[in-house]
């Protein structure tokens, strides 16, 4: 029974994410956005305490259900060693805890958080992971496909050969929840005098985590999928609450001590990453001169607040790119924030009305804003290249920019004002630009734009007029 409730709850929730992320339309998000908010990385990055204390308390009364219903990245394991099963049954055996690669991949995770090196982050986030998977099956987009491949091949070749090995050995959020889970009231127990010690508890553990000989279940690695009670024919085997099992005891202090360092190491980062400050801009030109004219600044989406907090928190899920109707967030291909969205305009600008991307991230990477504050929210400010503006290399009265600033910002003036004759030129008032790329967009110039838009760390508002 614990097997099939399992299976069907880890399908209804692994269908929906999946279609989560491949609905282009946002349509689904209303209903099924509740998913990406209740996994516990983007969760704690949200500072979303309630969630985080619900799936730690779950896992302190179920064990690691969460890995085994919720993550979609577990789910996708367990559906690669099913398949694998139906070749070859009863393959697994039991192994040791392999503590020094899974405390160690924690530790590098830990600390490429507090130093905000968002491309290992996100190469670990198992959430983000199966995202990035699905996103990019459906529209592959450099440099992250690569990445999406590489993963999907590594986590598929875990699970055929081992199955829960990549949850038990790399994923960081598993190792966090193992410190729960050792402690948690039901728990998959022996009952010694009905066992017959055949091992088929031990050949179906896909978690590697029974030793049938010593009738022990390492807790830290179960994440209760029910396969060892499905295939006991004695009945040895029940997920129930504590009774006498002596043989849990020796356990406890040493596992106490490492939960309490594991959990005060946490406290300690989230405690770096709070104190961390934020960096402002300096002044910025409004004429720039360069004739290949690039970002000095990365753009983060509108809802942001800065490059420091979007960095930070952002998983590289790939939601808000796939939810973007006018395809402006793309995936970086900056070594520092590999795979995290940056704002670009080949091929649309950031439309003043949409608000998609702040409504679907679960990671407080960018916060949720109505229209009313986007349209106040400067993310960054137009930058008026002279050298490549067809005013001044082919004397036109183009205005393309002007034409379509929805707040504006840019308008030509003449470039001598005492010649009647004169080229008008765009001139960029900052203080009512946001940011938004619809001059960048449609600037005429080629192959360079006369005008593009430079980011700012810290997002600013506007005063309303």
């Amino acid at each position: 029974m614990l097997r099939t409730i399992r299976i069907i709850l880890a399908i209804l929730v692994f269908a929906a994410i999946t279609l989560l992320f491949i609905d282009p339309t946002g349509t689904l998000h209303p209903w099924l956005g509740w998913l990406a908010k209740i996994q516990f990385l983007p969760a704690a990055l949200a500072l979303n305490f309630v969630v985080v204390v619900v799936l730690l308390v779950l896992t302190l009364v179920l064990g690691r259900m969460y890995c085994s219903v919720i993550c979609p990245l577990g789910v996708l394991q367990d559906v690669i060693a099913w398949i694998h099963g139906k070749v070859k049954k009863n393959r697994y055996t039991y192994s040791g805890e392999k503590r020094w690669l899974r405390y160690g991949v924690l530790i590098v995770f830990i600390l490429a958080m507090v130093f905000g090196i968002g491309s290992v982050v996100a190469l670990l986030a198992p959430y983000s992971s199966y995202g990035r998977m699905v996103v990019n099956a459906v529209n592959p987009v450099m440099p992250t496909v690569v990445v999406a491949g590489v993963t999907f091949v590594v986590v598929a070749l875990l699970a055929w050969l081992g199955g829960r090995t990549y949850c038990n050995t790399v994923c960081p959020v598993g190792t966090v929840l193992s410190f729960v889970a050792r402690f948690s009231w039901l728990k998959i127990r022996f009952d010694t005098e009905k066992c017959r010690n055949c091992s088929m508890c031990t050949k179906n553990c896909k978690a590697s985590c029974i030793d049938f000989k010593t009738h022990t279940v390492d807790y830290s690695r179960c994440v209760v999928c029910g396969n060892c009670i499905d295939k006991c024919k004695f009945g040895a085997l029940t997920y129930r609450t504590p009774q006498t099992a002596r043989h849990e005891s020796a356990d406890v202090t040493d596992a106490g001590r490492r939960s309490f360092l594991s959990s005060a190491l946490l406290a300690g980062t989230a405690l770096a990453m709070a104190g961390v400050k934020k960096e402002v801009d300096k002044g910025l030109s409004l004429v720039e001169g360069k004739n290949a004219p690039e970002r000095t600044t990365p753009l983060t989406p509108p809802g942001s607040l800065s490059a420091q907090n979007f960095f930070q928190r952002c998983t590289a899920c790939q939601l808000c790119v796939s939810k973007c109707p006018n395809g402006v967030l793309r995936p970086s291909t900056d070594l520092t924030t590999l795979m995290q969205p940056t704002l670009t305009f080949e091929q649309g600008f950031c439309d003043p009305d949409c608000v998609r991307c702040s409504e679907v991230c679960p990671t407080g990477a960018i916060q949720q804003i109505d229209k009313k504050e986007k349209l106040l929210t400067q993310i960054g400010h137009a930058v008026w290249v002279e050298k490549n503006c067809l005013c001044i290399t082919d004397d036109e009265d183009c205005g393309e920019c002007e034409n379509h600033c929805p707040t504006g910002a840019v308008q030509l003036v003449p470039l001598d004002p005492t010649d009647e004759y004169s080229v008008w030129i765009p001139e960029v008032d900052v203080t009512r630009c946001i940011g938004c790329g619809d001059c960048e967009y449609h600037c005429p110039a080629q192959p360079f734009k006369a005008i593009y838009v430079e980011g700012h760390r810290q997002h600013r508002t506007l005063q309303s007029s």
